[in-house]
């Protein structure tokens, strides 16, 4: 089961049941605030979220009637509220198989009837619910599943992003439509050298052996890391013939042919997913130029970007199977239209050279209904145009190339200006940070009213800690983090990678604060897909933010 909760509806009118979900990391007050403004009657979820993240918010929620767990255990209803009904999955299942419970000619849903309202983990704010109706999922999965070449029952897919996020749900539905088979997992089981394996067991990719993946960039970001840490434990010899290997395949692919003499020597890499993966696709985020090309080379296998939101239903772009070309995420899908709208504020105007930029604006029918009871925000970022078509307004900002193919290059709510008037993209500075070999993760930091760019740092617990050694520095990780001779060396990496790839001056972060502990879903700190929550970060490291701030 994914980590998520899934809640329904019952709109009485049609006696058809909405589905909810929710990511189980928004926390109370937001799971509350959703259940509230949806009306949930139904709620289905595990024990062990129902005890830790829902028990102390059930009085809140006076329309619920029934709740379903659906683990193998049986819980007292002690300590619930009155008038809530608590079954176990296993007797719901019993009581549907009774034939007196088997209601007929209930009316079937029309493409137009709401199917789910998805709320969004969001960075900032409130969730949102979007409104996605029948019509909006089959022309998603319609785009979508004609960027992937045979696709049919001879596939396996590892399914382990949470069901809440619109990548994963798109994908499990189009794998059933297509007679696809499907392996459950998660991002701590995944490989043998996952947290959760215990050591000289199989991962779950050994195992199931997938032929299809979805990732999400920082997935792909560690398995990126993780292959050259221990290329670097090589001996010279194997490593210099798999850089070599690597350098010419790469040479290759940018031709547009394969090496399959290199291939041999990647079968170790490929066998960390399992050895048949035939295409990985990436979403939910940009993916750096340098791990979809080490994935290119070392996977032997497509890896293509896509770009949607929840507001698309997933959908907008995909890369064709053909394009080696990195930074880019594709061509639109058949179910839609994309066009760019100037934004003077950023300095972005479809009469750019060489390339046309602007806000990327998606249209057609997998575009949502907008959210749910929120009027304010329906009239800002959805729009009808004069055809009847539905459109987003995205926020990102993207340069289309004369094939067609979408570039996505800044982000409006990511821009800060700064005390001097430069804008500082604040994506784009961790995008091009975490090619830094002693960088898990980063999250760039800028005030208006400051004139430079900060930094909290996850760093390589494994690089760092190597480091530390070489400068003759012991104690704990956690007193490793603290030290600021570690963090005078994590910015001479970053001024060195910022440097080399002609970050501008403004871009480069002055000063850092290492942190001890990784950023995980459920520290609340990122969404269950690993994007950042820029205000929660934010308040977490408050007192960092003051004092490099403070100190220049």
């Amino acid at each position: 089961m994914s980590s998520s909760l899934s809640s329904f509806v019952h709109f009485r009118f049609l006696w058809v049941f909405v589905v909810v979900t929710f990511y189980a990391t928004l926390g109370e007050e937001a799971v509350a605030f959703g259940l509230n403004e949806c009306g949930v009657t139904h709620l289905v979820t595990s024990v062990e979220l129902l005890e830790t993240k829902l028990k102390g918010v059930l009085p809140q929620i006076p329309s619920l009637r029934h709740i379903i767990y659906v683990d193998r255990k049986s819980i007292s209803s002690a300590g619930y509220p009155q008038g809530i009904q608590i079954h176990s999955m296993h007797s719901v299942q019993e009581l549907g198989a009774k034939p007196e419970n088997c209601k007929k000619g209930l009316p079937t849903p029309i493409s137009s009837d709401l199917a789910v309202i998805m709320y969004t983990s969001g960075s900032t704010g409130r969730p949102k619910g979007v409104m996605i109706i029948h019509s909006n999922l089959i022309g998603g999965m319609a785009g979508q599943c004609e960027r992937i070449p045979g696709l049919g029952s001879k596939d396996t897919y590892i399914a382990y992003l949470p069901l809440a996020h619109v990548l994963e749900m798109t994908a499990e539905i189009s794998c059933v439509t297509y007679g696809c088979r499907i392996g459950y997992s998660s991002p701590q089981t995944l490989s043998d050298q996952s947290t959760k394996i215990k050591r000289g067991s199989k991962g779950d990719c050994t195992v199931l052996k997938p032929s299809l993946m979805a990732a999400v960039p920082e997935i792909m970001d560690r398995i990126n890391k993780n292959v050259m840490s221990k290329v670097q434990e090589m001996n010279c010899v194997q490593r210099t013939l798999f850089k070599l290997a690597y350098g010419y395949k790469l040479n290759q692919i940018k031709k547009g042919y394969d090496a399959p003499l290199c291939n041999i020597l990647f079968k170790k890499v490929r066998a960390l997913l399992g050895g048949n993966v035939r295409m990985m696709l990436s979403g939910g985020a940009p993916l750096s130029p340098a791990t979809q090309r080490f994935m290119n080379i070392c996977f032997c296998c497509p890896v293509g970007q896509g770009y949607g939101l929840t507001e698309t239903c997933g959908a907008g772009t995909i890369t064709e199977v053909a394009d080696y070309s990195t930074g880019r995420v594709g061509a639109p899908l058949i179910c839609c239209e994309i066009k760019l709208k100037d934004w003077a504020e950023g300095g972005y105007t479809k009469h750019d050279k060489p390339h046309p930029r602007g806000e990327i604006l998606i249209g057609g029918p997998n575009v949502t209904m907008g959210y749910y009871r929120s009027e304010g925000c329906i009239n800002e970022d959805f729009f009808v145009d004069e055809n009847g078509q539905q459109w987003f307004c995205t926020g990102d900002i993207g340069e289309m190339h004369p094939d067609g193919c979408l570039q996505i290059v800044d982000r409006k709510k990511d821009l800060v200006k700064l005390q001097a008037g430069e804008y500082v993209s604040l994506g784009k500075v961790e995008s091009a940070l975490k090619n830094c070999s002693l960088i898990d993760n980063i999250c760039a930091y800028a005030n208006s009213d400051q004139n430079y760019v900060i930094s909290f740092i996850v760093p390589n617990q494994k690089k760092l800690t190597a480091l530390a050694s070489q400068k003759g520095i012991e104690g704990t990780w956690e007193e490793i983090c603290n030290q600021p001779i570690m963090e005078r060396e994590v910015l001479r990496e970053i001024k060195e990678v910022a440097t080399s790839i002609k970050l501008q001056r403004f871009e480069i972060p002055v000063m850092i604060h290492l942190s001890p502990e990784p950023w995980t879903p459920e520290t609340g700190l990122v969404t269950d897909a690993f994007k950042l929550k820029r205000k929660e970060l934010k308040n977490h490291y408050l007192n960092d933010i003051e004092r490099m701030y403070g100190h220049k």
